[in-house]
C-alpha cells in the first residue's frame, strides 16, 4: 500500500486521501495547538503560500499524543489555525501518529528515515514527511527542524512537479 492509498478524514469530517495530491509535493505535519512548537504554523503557511504554484500541498494533521497540547475539537482547531496563523492549507481530523491506534498513514509514514538514519515513532509534534509526487515519502524532519530550514527548502525545491 502507498500513501495515496490510505483513507484520511478532513478536519470537516469529509473523506479524503493523498491520491487528491497525487500530482503535487505533499509535507505532511503532525500539528498542535499550545505546544512551543506551535509557531512553526506560520513558516508552514508561508512554504505552502510561496510553493503552492510549484505544486506543493502542505497538510497538518492534529495530534494530542504530546501532552495533550491539541485538546480542542474540529472547529477550535480550526478556528485557531485561522486566526492565530491564518492557516489556508489543509487540515485533517485529530489523529495518532504513534502507538497501536497510530493511524495507517502514519504506519507508511514512519518507516522513512531520518537525516541520522533513524526510523520509527513520531518525536513531537511539528514532525514533518515529504512526498514526492506520485506518492513517495522521500523525507523526514524532526520537529526542531523548521519548515525554512536550508535542508527543508531543498528537499522541496528537488521534488516540485512546476
Amino acid at each position: 500500500m502507498t500513501v495515496t492509498e490510505i483513507a484520511l478524514t478532513g478536519l470537516d469530517g469529509h473523506p479524503t486521501s493523498l491520491a487528491d495530491y497525487s500530482d503535487r509535493a505533499v509535507l505532511v505535519v503532525n500539528v498542535a495547538s499550545k505546544c512551543g512548537l506551535t509557531p512553526q504554523y506560520a513558516a508552514l503557511e508561508q512554504l505552502a503560500r510561496d510553493y503552492a504554484d510549484r505544486g506543493l500541498t502542505v497538510i497538518g494533521v492534529p495530534c494530542n499524543q504530546f501532552m495533550s497540547q491539541e485538546p480542542g475539537t474540529a472547529e477550535e482547531i480550526q478556528t485557531f489555525c485561522s486566526t492565530t496563523y491564518d492557516v489556508t492549507f489543509p487540515l485533517l481530523a485529530k489523529t495518532e501518529v504513534n502507538g497501536p491506534s497510530r493511524h495507517p498513514l502514519y504506519t507508511e509514514l514512519t518507516k522513512t528515515a531520518d537525516a541520522d538514519g533513524q526510523a520509527g515513532d513520531v518525536q513531537w509534534n511539528f514532525e514533518k514527511f515529504l512526498i514526492a509526487p506520485g506518492g513517495e515519502v522521500v523525507n523526514r524532519f524532526r520537529p526542531q527542524t523548521v519548515p525554512d530550514a536550508p535542508e527543508v527548502i531543498k528537499a522541496v525545491e528537488a521534488v516540485l512537479p512546476n
